[in-house]
């Protein structure tokens, strides 16, 4: 394993310096689910929570997280975003949330992409955890990225 990036000869916290860094185009799939009661499903699926619009409440969320993910996460720098796309796709027992995130810059955009996910699966849960407070978020990770001097990840 290399070096932390963010620490400094002494250990102390800092942000990367990227001015040195090429633009390039950088993109970052991120996924995650909320498993939760087939009757909570049902309820989203049927569009009858009583908050709303879960699927379009929890787009949008995700794609504002995404933007103000500078904001939220230390040391992560504000991008200029040139696209985030947030998928919710109902399955059996949970709702899969794909976020897509891709900026013409000098850092990636794998930050912005967990913080869609993690958001849109946060309101997911605030919306409808007055009839199912058992819910789970599960699995959100990175899944593919492409671009920068790393090159190209996509998981296994």
């Amino acid at each position: 394993m290399s070096r932390l990036t963010h620490t400094d000869e002494a250990g102390a916290a800092r942000m990367v310096d990227v001015s040195a860094k090429a633009a390039s185009l950088r993109e970052a799939v991120a996924r995650g689910r909320v498993v939760m009661q087939a009757q909570t499903l049902a309820l989203i699926r049927e569009n009858k929570a009583a908050k709303g619009d879960v699927l379009a409440v929890a787009r949008l969320a995700g794609i504002m997280a995404a933007k103000r993910t500078g904001e939220l996460i230390p040391l992560c720098h504000p991008l200029m975003l040139s696209a985030v796309t947030v998928e919710l796709e109902l399955t059996a027992a949970a709702v899969e949330i794909t976020a897509t995130v891709r900026t013409q810059g000098q850092t990636g955009v794998e930050m912005e992409a967990l913080t869609a996910v993690s958001v849109a699966a946060l309101t997911i849960y605030d919306m409808v955890k007055a009839v199912d407070r058992g819910m789970c978020i599960e699995a959100v990770r990175v899944v593919r990225k492409t671009g920068g001097k790393s090159g190209d990840f996509t998981q296994d």
